[in-house]
């Protein structure tokens, strides 16, 4: 059953694919040099911050001309990084509706959670409802 949008699939079937944690975290670091709108250092704010994420994380959601949905992030750990790529390529361009839809559901099936420390696992949580209530506000 295909619930995800086309990218972000594409991001499970590349973690599916993966046969053990060692392959996954090198997955997620090439992820991180893939992060399609990087938030430049002087650009981090208490406002754009990551709560209770232990590395230093922020994001910027932004809506296009178009009603586009797109994330400027960046942060100081590379599996940090490579986690907030992943979303980022696999809502960049949805709608705020499709993304305010979205669950975090899609971890589970990239089979990553297992591989994060808990307090990476609840950054990463905090981080999607960061994104997710971001575009609840701009859902028609």
């Amino acid at each position: 059953m295909n619930e995800w949008p086309a990218a972000l699939q594409e991001i499970i079937e590349d973690f599916r694919d993966c046969f053990d944690r060692m392959e996954r975290y090198e997955l997620l670091f090439e992820y991180a040099k893939r992060m399609p709108y990087p938030l430049p250092i002087e650009d981090w704010t208490e406002e754009n911050r990551v709560q209770g994420c232990q590395s230093e994380a922020h994001v910027e959601c932004v809506i296009d001309d178009d009603d586009r949905f797109h994330i400027h992030g960046a942060a100081d750990a590379q599996l940090v990084q490579g986690l907030m790529a992943v979303l980022a390529i696999g809502v960049d361009g949805l709608s705020p509706n499709e993304v305010a839809q979205l669950t975090p559901k899609f971890v589970d099936e990239m089979d990553v959670k297992a591989s994060l420390t808990p307090s990476r696992a609840n950054g990463f949580l905090n981080l999607f409802e960061m994104i997710r209530a971001e575009a609840e506000k701009h859902a028609k």
